[in-house]
Parts: structure tokens; C-alpha cells; sequence
């Protein structure tokens, strides 16, 4: 909601600072980065600062001490300089007066309320602004609770900032009842001025100095004091319900250190030991501590295995696939490791990872991509029915980047996993907050934590998550001689205990189509060109009123080639089939807004009659609603996508839980939007369509045996009933033909 100081605040750093500071703020009444951004900068420019910056950093605090430590009626700079104190408050939520310039009674009454607010009155008394304060006036850090924040972390916030803000390194940290990565740094930096580091000494980073430290300071029951307090905040951070913040280490904090350190597998005695202080302070927790599981990019030999087993290790980590065989040539398992795990009496749970370093590499369409890759290869290798594949997020990923990418790519696994027929389940591998968000939305059943990047910003300051089955704490070598190994040990929880048995890998008998080889791609192109634009099918590059042309349509299809294939071995059917309809449909899509008929409006149409509203993508009104329409990159309806699913459910293709009904609503508006908004749903599903259009013409499969004939029937009933869905299908029959040209030769021979 806008907020009219506020937006008077935005008016002002424009007008008077915006040339001068190289940059203005949108004048919309509303608090955030960029206003404090720009606040920033312009007291920057007071100050006399010829770099700006948007970070109120060492340069700026240091100026500030040194010509304005103290801020009242009596020192005020300047006018312009108290406006940009008052801007700052009313964009903190406190009032600043008139913005008139003047450091008046109600401002100074706001700089007492916020630094009560922020705990630091001990420290500083009175009204005046002193630079630390300044510092935490502009920023986003809120000094009351929100967002359901808690009254008791809130109080502990206060705390440290009134113990600790005068100590050089120090800075105000929120007030807000919630844990935070910057409480967490704050916390070490407690700890470290309690062992007695010295101002530039102490840095906020879990070294040697600072454990060393930590284990001269266990706390047991009877302890008293600031360690005891320390130590109560720390478990209070970790979520340990039922702990008083507390300067007494009692039988009742005993009890609940028990109950911690029983959940994160340490030893349990009741006591602030070292082993317990690390598991609070930091995600890795104790280092030296040893390890039930493992995981390794290194081949497991019998040597490397016997070293597993003296070092205590039952559960090892290999991964699914490598997509890079020149780098970590042992990265994915090796033919016959998985028989020398069992056979020396290991375990193996399964790791799916490809080039995931960044949030680009995540999203629905990937995710089901994903899914269906892994489960492929966990075939492939063995992994029998109900094994557990743990797919990565192997990047610091932010909260923000969870929303929008993480969680959507976990929905896109979870499409996958169920169009694979619901045989693996999913776990998630990555930083805290990746996989207790993950879980929370019920996308995955058991977390392996990457938490030896203590550092990422999704592990500090987040606790342990609820499910979690495997704690990557710290690489290490193991072994010797021939057994010598690099792992990455792991505590296990004993949620998932891996694989000691596997299956023979499937055999899929021969004339099954294989990835394309990509040296034939221009070639390819040019044919299908030249068959779109012949006379017979009179379809050119490109047409004003659709969205793609044929090279855009082509490119897209030989890139998706391994999902393709995957699908096509998987159902025995020929891959062609399988990607005409999504080359066809996609060369077809209408975006015109003059034409009869216009696929976006179509959408937009379901989209209306099913939420009430106009998406975003469509802005213009829709005179009327439709319940269903065909979708997506081939064109499917939501209907005829549930009738043909249901029959994989009937064929035992898809497991039960796959089943829907298209007379419900929320069913066809839930696999409508799947086929609308992620493209490898709708290539999963194309399959189940050529089947169920196949039972209804009275057609077997199709397979790879199928007839010429047959395969036409196929795709003149995908175009429909009507003597233009023939002559359309015959079409297609041709491109058929020009992909069948290609894949031919290069598959297994029958």
C-alpha cells in the first residue's frame, strides 16, 4: 500500500539528489531497496564521498564518525541532511516530522523509539543519531516483529545488539523475531568477543581460534552467565521449543540439548559441548566428527570399499549420469561398482545431478526433463522400484530463487516421476533452506544437506530441515594404497538407508531408436524445410500470424532429442511419432488477433472460465469463457490428456495416483495448466495420446512394429474426425517419413 511521506521522501531524493547521485527512485509511495539505495548515496554526497555506492560501508561509516558522530537540534548539518534523515524514518515506519529539514521534537522522538527498538539504548542514550544507528536507519532490516515473528528471538536480537554494538566490527542486526543469516554472523561474533578476540581479531567466521575458544567454554547444568545465555539463544535459533532465554543452565535446557542432540546424531549427553556448540553456530556442525554415509565422484573398487568400512561408512552417494564424461570420468557409476558395493556389504543411494550451478538451469520443464533422465539411467543401473533418487541444487540458491525456480523445477520432477509411472521417489540435495522449503510443499520425502558450504546463504542462518536423511559436513581423504578415496562425509539420519540389492539392467531388445547424432542436424533441417514448403503441405519459413518458424520448431525438437528418446524406448514406440505432433502443432501456433481462430485467446478463455480472471499474458477482454481447449506446444485438450493418462493408469504404465476425472474441474484445469505451462509434460504426455487415439480407431499400440498404414490412422485421428483431419494426417505421414529418414539408420538393429 502506498504511504504518502513516503512517496514525499521519493520526491525528495529525486529532485534535490538524483543528477547529483546518478540515479532517481520510482515516485510510487512504497518503501524498498532502492529508495534506501538512493537515501544512501545522498548522504554519501553530504559527506563529501566522491564514489558513490549503494552500500553503507567502511568509507561512509568512518566519514560519518568523523564529522558528525553525534546528530541533534544542535549539530544538524543541514537542511537537506536532517530531510534525509526523515525520509529514512517514514520509510523505516516511524514518523520524521515534516521532512522540513528540522531535527525536530518528533524526530528525536523517533530516533529514541528506534533505538529502543533496536535494543542499543544502554549504549545510546538520548535522541541523538549516532552513525551505527544511521546505518540501520537505511537499510530493510525491521526492528519490530513481523511477519508472525517471535517475541523471544526478537528480545535475543536486542540483546546482542545492546551487548555487542560498540565493538568495531559490530553492526545492528534485525529486530525482527525471525533467525536470519545476519543474526547468525552476529552470533559468532559474540562468541568470539566472549572468548576475548580483540576488535580487527574477530571476523564472524567459524575458524580455528573460534572453536579452539568454544571448547574451553563447555556449559552443563549449573552454568551461569553470558555463555549460558549464548548457548539458549543458540538452541532457541535452532527452533528447540520450550527454551527460555536464560542466563542458567537448567535440567529443563538440559532435557531439550538432549533431544538436539539426539536429532542431529550427536553424542548425547545433556551438555554445551563442543560437538553441540558447532551444530548450532554453523551448518557443517564438528568436522572431526566421523560419518555413517558418504558420497564420492570416484569409482568404489574393492580396496576403496574396505577403506569405507574401517572408517564406519554403510551408505554411499554415487550419481545417475554424467553428461561430461572428459571431467570426472568416475563421476557416474561404473559398470559392476554397484555389485562391489553390495557384495562388501555397503549401500547406495542414488544422486541425480547435470549442470544445475545456477537458477537458469531450474524450472518446471526442466525438472520433468530431469526426472525423466534419471529415472532412465536408475533403470539402467538397477535401482529397483520404490529407491529414493536425491536430485540437485548444487548452488547457493536464494530465497527468492527458491520461489521462483527451485520449487517449480521440484513440481516439474514430481510431473516426471509420475509420467515414468511413480517407480522412484524423490529427495532433494542441496542448502537448508532449498530442501525445508522443498518439503514443505511435500515435493520431497527425505533432504540430503549440502551443509558443509556453511557460508551459502541458504544454510546460514536456517536450522536443520524436519526430514532431513544424509549432513554433508567436510571432504576428506580415506584410505590407503589402492583403497585411498576423496569423500565428502555425511551423517546419516537413518531416513534413507540406500540400496544393497539391484536388478539386472532391463533389456529393451533391439530396433529401438537412439539419440540423434547431431553431426545430420543441418541436414535434417534443410529436408524438413523443403517438405513444409513443398506444394503438397504449403507451410513457408515463417507466416506473420505464428509464433515460431520451422527452423525455431526444429531446433526446439532436436534439442529436447534425449527427452525424446527416453520416451520412445520407454514405450516402445518410434520417436518420430512422438515429436511430430509437437513439431507440427508448434509451427501452427496462432498469435493473431484478427484470425477466427487464435490459440492464445483460446487459452486465455480457460483460463478465465477457470479462475474467475484474465492472465496476465492476455490483457484484452474475452467475450466468452471456455472450460477446455487444446494446449500447450501439442495442442492437446485437457480432456482428451486425462482420458489418455487414464488408460496408461489402466495399461499399468502410470501408477493409480495418476488418475483423474475430466468432468471435475480442478482435474482439467490441473492438467490443462501442466500442458499449457511445461513443455516436457506435454511431450510425457503425447505418448499416452497416440495410445488412446489407437484404441479408439481400433489400432494396436503404436509400437515400433507398427504398420506405415497404421501409423497414419495414428495421426490422422490426432488431427481428429473430419475429412480435413485426413488430408492434414496424410501430411504429416510425409514429415514422418523425412524424421524416419534420419533415425533409421542410426537405431538398434532388429
Amino acid at each position: 500500500m502506498a504511504d504518502e511521506m513516503v512517496l514525499q521522501a521519493q520526491k525528495f531524493v529525486n529532485k534535490v539528489y538524483g543528477a547529483r547521485i546518478g540515479m532517481t527512485v520510482e515516485e510510487n509511495g512504497r518503501t524498498g531497496w532502492p529508495v534506501m539505495y538512493a537515501l544512501t548515496r545522498a548522504l554519501q554526497w553530504e559527506l563529501g564521498i566522491s564514489a558513490l555506492s549503494n552500500s553503507f560501508g567502511p568509507t561512509t561509516l568512518n566519514t560519518l564518525q568523523s564529522k558528525h558522530p553525534k546528530i541533534n537540534a544542535s549539530t544538524a548539518p543541514s537542511a537537506d541532511f536532517i530531510r534525509i534523515v526523515q525520509s529514512g524514518l517514514y520509510c523505516k515506519g516511524y514518523d520524521g516530522g515534516s521532512i522540513d529539514g528540522t531535527y525536530s521534537d518528533r524526530v528525536a522522538s523517533s530516533i529514541a523509539q528506534l533505538k529502543a527498538d533496536m535494543g542499543v539504548t544502554g549504549a545510546y542514550p538520548g535522541s541523538d543519531l549516532v552513525p551505527k544507528v544511521f546505518k540501520g536507519l537505511l537499510n530493510m532490516d525491521a526492528y519490530v516483529t513481523v511477519n508472525s515473528g517471535s517475541d523471544t528471538i526478537r528480545s535475543i536480537q536486542q540483546w546482542l545488539n545492546g551487548r555487542y554494538i560498540n565493538r568495531q566490527d559490530f553492526f545492528i542486526v534485525p529486530c525482527d523475531g525471525h533467525y536470519s543469516r545476519d543474526v547468525a554472523k552476529a552470533m559468532i561474533y559474540a562468541v568470539q568477543y566472549e572468548i576475548g578476540m580483540a576488535d580487527g581479531t574477530a571476523n564472524g567466521n567459524f575458524g580455528p581460534g573460534t572453536q579452539a575458544g568454544l571448547k574451553d567454554h563447555p556449559v552443563s547444568v549449573g552454568s551461569t552467565g553470558t555463555w549460558v545465555q549464548l548457548f539458549s539463544a543458540a538452541m532457541i535459533f535452532n527452533r528447540r521449543y520450550g527454551v527460555s532465554f536464560a542466563g542458567t543452565f537448567t535440567t529443563g535446557l538440559s532435557d531439550a540439548v538432549r533431544e538436539f542432540q539426539a536429532y542431529c546424531k550427536l553424542p548425547v549427553t545433556g551438555s554445551g559441548d563442543f560437538s553441540t556448540w558447532a551444530s548450532l553456530l554453523v551448518s557443517h556442525g564438528d568436522q572431526s566428527r566421523k560419518g555413517e554415509a558418504c558420497d564420492c565422484v570416484t569409482q568404489i573398487t574393492p580396496a576403496r570399499a574396505t577403506a569405507l568400512k574401517a572408517e564406519g561408512v554403510k551408505y554411499v552417494g554415487r550419481y545417475l549420469y554424467n553428461p561430461s564424461a572428459t571431467t570426472l570420468p568416475e563421476k557416474e557409476i561404473q559398470p559392476g561398482e554397484l555389485k562391489t558395493i553390495a557384495d562388501n556389504g555397503l549401500r547406495c543411494f542414488p544422486i541425480y545431478q547435470t549442470y544445475g550451478r545456477g537458477k537458469e538451469s531450474f524450472g518446471p520443464e526442466q525438472g520433468t526433463a530431469d526426472a525423466i533422465s534419471a529415472v532412465k539411467h536408475a533403470e539402467r543401473h538397477g535401482f529397483k522400484p520404490g529407491t529414493r533418487i536425491f536430485f540437485a541444487v548444487d548452488y547457493d540458491a536464494v530465497d527468492d530463487e527458491v520461489t521462483t525456480n527451485i520449487i517449480p523445477h521440484f513440481q516439474g520432477i514430481a510431473d516426471g516421476i509420475e509420467s515414468t509411472g511413480s517407480k522412484y521417489t524423490v529427495g532433494v540435495y542441496g542448502p537448508r533452506n532449498v530442501c525445508s522449503r522443498v518439503a514443505e510443499r511435500r515435493l520431497s520425502e527425505a533432504s540430503f544437506v549440502s551443509d558443509m558450504s556453511y557460508a551459502f546463504s541458504g544454510n546460514f542462518g536456517y536450522p536443520l530441515p524436519n526430514n532431513w536423511a544424509y549432513d554433508q559436513i567436510v571432504t576428506k581423504w580415506v584410505g590407503s594404497g589402492d583403497g585411498r578415496i576423496e569423500i565428502d562425509v555425511n551423517i546419516a539420519s537413518g531416513l534413507d538407508t540406500g540400496q544393497n540389492s539391484f536388478d539386472p539392467a532391463p533389456s529393451t531388445g533391439s530396433g529401438l531408436d537412439v539419440e540423434f547424432d547431431n553431426t545430420m542436424w543441418e541436414a535434417l533441417r534443410k529436408d524438413i524445410r523443403a517438405y513444409m514448403q513443398s506444394d503438397a503441405v504449403g507451410v513457408p519459413e515463417s507466416n506473420w500470424y505464428t509464433k515460431y518458424t520451422t527452423t525455431e520448431c526444429i531446433d526446439f525438437v532436436l534439442s529436447w532429442d534425449d527427452v525424446f528418446t527416453d520416451l520412445a524406448r520407454r514405450y516402445r514406440m518410434r520417436k518420430a511419432l512422438i515429436q511430430l505432433p509437437v513439431l507440427w502443432e508448434m509451427r501452427h501456433y496462432n498469435i493473431s488477433k484478427v484470425l477466427t481462430i487464435d490459440d492464445q485467446y483460446s487459452d486465455a478463455a480457460v483460463y478465465q472460465y477457470h479462475t474467475g480472471q484474465l492472465p496476465d499474458w492476455w490483457p484484452d477482454a474475452i467475450t466468452d469463457s471456455m472450460r477446455d481447449s487444446s494446449t500447450g506446444l501439442a495442442q492437446i485438450f485437457g480432456a482428451t490428456a486425462i482420458a489418455s493418462r487414464n488408460l496408461a493408469v489402466d495399461r499399468g504404465l502410470l501408477a493409480s495416483t495418476s488418475r483423474r476425472n475430466a468432468s471435475d474441474d480442478a482435474d482439467l484445469f490441473e492438467i490443462w495448466t501442466k500442458l499449457r505451462t511445461n513443455n516436457s509434460f506435454t511431450m510425457a504426455t503425447v505418448p499416452f495420446v497416440h495410445m488412446y487415439h489407437a484404441s479408439l480407431i481400433g489400432v494396436s499400440g503404436p509400437t515400433i512394429t507398427s504398420s506405415p498404414e497404421d501409423t497414419e490412422k495414428v495421426l490422422i485421428r490426432y488431427q481428429g474426425t473430419t475429412e480435413d483431419a485426413v488430408a492434414e494426417g496424410k501430411k504429416r505421414m510425409g514429415l514422418y517419413q523425412v524424421l524416419e529418414k534420419y533415425y533409421e539408420p542410426l537405431r538398434d538393429p532388429a
